[in-house]
Formats: structure tokens, C-alpha cells, sequence
């Protein structure tokens, strides 16, 4: 069963960075579609990023696009994401996700999820 392991969140100030990890432990060709979602308090899980197997072909929610980037090394089993300029806006748990292709992922079709990672931006 595909297990995805995330990492890199914590607490940082507006303006921040942080990077997220996400290692599946089944290997890359299994599930090679890989990205991430959000859900803030009260809110439901939104699409954030995606990427295809061979680390091209990025999508990224418009609310992000221009501060955050997915990145995954071709065949390899896990996906990072830089988060610069982070907003408290921001502030969610971050779901890695994968699936067998990245439009699989943005569309939330026969996913495997991770747990989730806090990240929080506050002053």
C-alpha cells in the first residue's frame, strides 16, 4: 500500500519560506502523478499543486502561482514544495497526494493521501 510521508512544515512569520517533503514509500511508478493540497479551519481540502512523473507539466491553484513550486525529480518517489512569501492566508495543513497522472491529482480521482503537515503563518 503506497504510504506518503510528508515533512518541512512548522510556524513562520509573513514573509517566510518553508519547504515541504513528500517521499512515497511505495516507489515512484506506482503512483507518478504527485502533488499537494490545503484545508484551513472551517474550510474544505483545495487543490495546490501538481506535477507529472517526470517533474514537467506543473499546475499550480491561482493563489499561489508565482510564490510556491513543486518540483520532483524524474523518476523518484517524492515531490518538494518551496513556499516562499507565505501570507497568513496560508495557514493550513498540507496534504501530499498522488495518483497515476498529475491531471489524476488536480482533479482528486483515485488518490493516496498523506496524513497532512501543520504549516502556520502568523505575526
Amino acid at each position: 500500500q503506497v504510504q506518503l510521508l510528508e515533512s518541512g512544515g512548522g510556524t513562520v512569520q509573513p514573509g517566510d519560506s518553508l519547504r515541504l517533503s513528500c517521499v512515497d514509500s511505495e516507489g515512484a511508478l506506482s503512483r507518478p502523478g504527485m502533488g499537494w493540497f490545503r484545508q484551513a479551519p472551517g474550510k474544505s481540502r483545495e487543490f495546490v499543486a501538481s506535477v507529472a512523473w517526470h517533474g514537467y507539466g506543473a499546475s499550480y491553484a491561482d493563489a499561489v502561482k508565482g510564490r510556491f513550486t513543486i518540483s520532483k525529480p524524474e523518476n523518484e518517489n517524492r515531490v518538494m514544495f518551496q513556499m516562499n512569501n507565505l501570507r497568513t492566508q496560508d495557514t493550513a495543513v498540507y496534504y501530499c497526494a498522488a495518483g497515476k497522472t498529475a491531471a489524476d491529482v488536480e482533479n482528486q480521482r483515485s488518490l493516496n493521501w498523506g496524513r497532512g503537515i501543520q504549516v502556520t503563518v502568523s505575526s
